[in-house]
């Protein structure tokens, strides 16, 4: 879809999103994904829309994969009318995409839950974990629910905690990682911290306890990028243990990474409900912690 830009003028995610009637979330998403052009070109979300411009919005490809309903387990840590925390198993893909097409989080949420859909295929998903993350995650039912925990996001007013086992003992007890993240232009599956096209990321840390050559860490994030602590720990020499994409490791055990979403506490965007869970880890993480020599 082509447009002319007339008298609307401000920032792009907004007159876009005025223009194609759908909500700045969903906008932002095609913006993010590539999927619009500003004049031919790539432009950030926050682009001064001028009237001579012209936009052109390309249909995304992943909406041509359908969204097939699926039998696959869920633990469902809370449920109301309006939102889910689920406790993720470590393996499973969270969206469909191209060699994930029924067999993800979001296959199984419309098997077991109805979910209002838009016309993504991220139906309920807030924010994600990669797919050997293991731990908490919110899920919303509705799209006004949607809207405003993506906006509880950006403003962090949801509180994250993280557990991971790094390689090497990292000898002070807590620490900040402040460094911005951006694409790899190396590898584009992969994140770095690098200044070129990066976001401010910043992480914080504290020991829970070192072992002969790695150290368990407890992380709260002040930002939400993608693959943030495994690549904020690549980068201080202490990658996530078992990480295949960021670590230092050729052989490694089935279940990826040890990193685990511990603990959320929010405000329930639309109750107003106090909420705070928190899970262990799985059982495979907590095996590989008592390994000997570990």
């Amino acid at each position: 879809m082509m447009f002319e830009i007339g008298e609307e003028e401000g920032r792009l995610d907004v007159v876009l999103s005025q223009i194609l009637e759908k909500s700045r979330s969903k906008v932002e998403v095609l913006i993010k994904d590539g999927y619009v052009l500003v004049n031919g070109k790539k432009e950030k979300r926050s682009y001064q829309v001028k009237m001579g411009d012209s936009i052109f919005v390309s249909k995304k490809e992943e909406e041509e994969i359908n969204l097939i309903p699926s039998n696959i387990p869920l633990d469902i840590i809370f449920e109301d009318s309006y939102m889910l925390i689920i406790n993720k198993q470590s393996g499973l893909v969270v969206h469909p995409a191209p060699g994930h097409k029924s067999d993800t989080l979001v296959n199984a949420l419309l098997y077991h839950y109805k979910i209002e859909k838009d016309d993504t295929l991220r139906p309920g998903i807030v924010h994600r974990l990669d797919k050997d993350t293991s731990g908490l995650m919110m899920v919303a039912k509705t799209e006004d629910a949607k809207e405003k925990l993506s906006l509880m996001l950006k403003k962090k007013e949801v509180k994250r905690t993280y557990l991971a086992l790094v390689d090497g003992v990292i000898l002070h007890d807590t620490g900040e990682i402040d460094a911005p993240i951006g694409r790899d232009p190396n590898n584009r599956q992969k994140m770095k911290v690098t200044k070129e096209n990066a976001k401010d990321a910043i992480t914080h840390f504290k020991v829970i306890k070192r072992y002969q050559k790695h150290t368990l860490v407890e992380c709260v994030l002040d930002t939400g990028r993608t693959h943030q602590i495994r690549v904020h720990f690549e980068y201080i020499n202490h990658p996530v243990t078992n990480d295949l994409v960021y670590g230092n490791h050729k052989n490694t055990t089935s279940f990826g990474q040890l990193l685990h979403s511990k603990k959320i506490e929010l405000i329930e965007p639309i109750t107003k409900e106090k909420l705070v869970f928190e899970v262990d880890p799985p059982k495979e993480f907590l095996d590989y912690l008592t390994q000997e020599n570990l």
